[in-house]
């Protein structure tokens, strides 16, 4: 087949989960002979990136973001238009090169872009986070999950005290914003990489989507993954990595926070990511014992989880299905997080019962990590979160628009 693989994350000098998903996901589709393009933004210098993307195939510099921003920040609103009229920028790049291609699968964060494609197009978009309702992506607000569904109530993230016309004019946002991503869906076939993201959705704004939506967990490419002996850590051990960004979503503060609380630990605690909160938190916890490491290409990330004991998730916000877990798990390593959003998901790829354990808030995260003894277990069942293994159902929706 023919695959155009369509992503605004790509090309950065530092690629998120997301965009590190469609690079997977085209490499292995290239190495099972499809012909398959990588499209992304213009306005970045793809060559200056290329390392870091890792993509195997050609790149086609379809869209830029110039002047889509429109000082939200500095109006302290959503406004109406902006989205839209970025996400024709994608529609228009992708009409520009679809007739070259028997399918276009769009990963990225504006999921109304399939209302602008024709349905004669074969045209697919994975959603990967809480974007299709909420326009900040994280449902995320005063330092916890938001599950608010009214439209006037989201102001306040674009503004902390909105005035009424703020409030109305961003609640005119946010509705159209939903309204043209239920187009888009109904339109194109959508798939969420999990069930926790679906229902969400359906629950925000609800519609029969049932021919036209479906879910796809998440997964890794195990090839890609460092040697490791199969064998978890021993039962006195208690070095920790967490590979995050740190900003207030991702609970890297709040978990340093609550461990700081328990004296004498023992706990060795390695961070993984930048972020903007990243100076903060250094500030306020670095020791011998708690090291940020900043950014790491995926290959030395891989390996600070391959030499850690154990892997901690420590995100606050409703995570949609996340890679670092995965990994976590593929690796043998016992991973800690709350049970929040998608995460209870990921237990169907623990390789043992327990592996993946999960809290209801931080204290008892930190206390079961701190008092209890580490699992030696010897991993008893194969990764089921395989490319290898997940690419079939994907191709079949490719090929014969399969229903779920």
């Amino acid at each position: 087949m023919r695959i155009l693989i369509v992503s605004e994350d790509i090309p950065r000098l530092q690629v998120g989960g997301l965009g590190k998903h469609a690079v997977r996901l085209g490499n292995a589709l290239l190495e099972r002979r499809h012909s398959v393009a990588l499209m992304g933004r213009s306005d970045i210098d793809y060559a200056l990136c290329a390392a870091e993307v890792g993509f195997n195939g050609p790149f086609i510099a379809g869209f830029d973001f110039k002047r889509c921003g429109w000082k939200e920040h500095v109006l302290g609103v959503f406004l109406p238009y902006k989205r839209p009229y970025a996400a024709k920028r994608i529609a228009r790049a992708i009409l520009d090169h679809a007739g070259d291609f028997d399918v276009v699968h769009y990963h990225g964060h504006l999921p109304m872009v399939g209302r602008y494609i024709p349905p004669h197009v074969n045209f697919i978009q994975t959603r990967h986070d809480q974007g299709s309702e909420c326009l900040i992506h994280a449902r995320f607000r005063n330092g916890q999950p938001c599950s608010a569904t009214e439209a006037r109530t989201c102001a306040g993230c674009a503004t902390a005290e909105p005035n009424f016309f703020q409030r109305e004019i961003s609640a005119a946002a946010v509705r159209q914003y939903r309204r043209h991503t239920a187009e888009a869906f109904a339109r194109h076939k959508t798939i969420f990489v999990s069930d926790f993201l679906r229902q969400r959705f359906d629950r925000v704004v609800p519609g029969d989507r049932s021919r036209t939506s479906f879910t796809i967990h998440n997964f890794i490419d195990l090839k890609t993954l460092p040697e490791h002996p199969g064998i978890a850590t021993p039962a006195n051990a208690k070095r920790v990595v967490i590979v995050a960004r740190i900003e207030e979503v991702k609970g890297v503060e709040a978990f340093l926070d609550a461990l700081s609380r328990l004296p004498a630990s023992g706990i060795e605690v390695e961070i993984v990511g930048d972020g903007t909160l990243r100076a903060r938190a250094e500030r306020n916890f670095a020791s011998p014992s708690v090291r940020f490491l900043g950014w790491c290409s995926q290959a030395q990330t891989l390996q600070h989880v391959l030499r850690a004991d154990a892997v901690v998730v420590p995100s606050i916000c409703e995570e949609a299905f996340s890679t670092t877990t995965l990994e976590g798990l593929a690796l043998g390593k016992p991973v800690f997080a709350l049970a929040l959003g998608g995460t209870p998901e990921l237990r169907r790829y623990e390789r043992w019962d327990g592996q993946l354990a999960l809290f209801g808030n931080m204290e008892q995260l930190v206390s079961a990590l701190v008092e209890n003894p580490l699992p030696l277990r010897q991993p008893d069942r194969d990764f089921k979160a395989d490319i290898v293994l997940m690419l079939p159902e994907l191709i079949a929706v490719y090929q014969e628009g399969k229903r779920q």
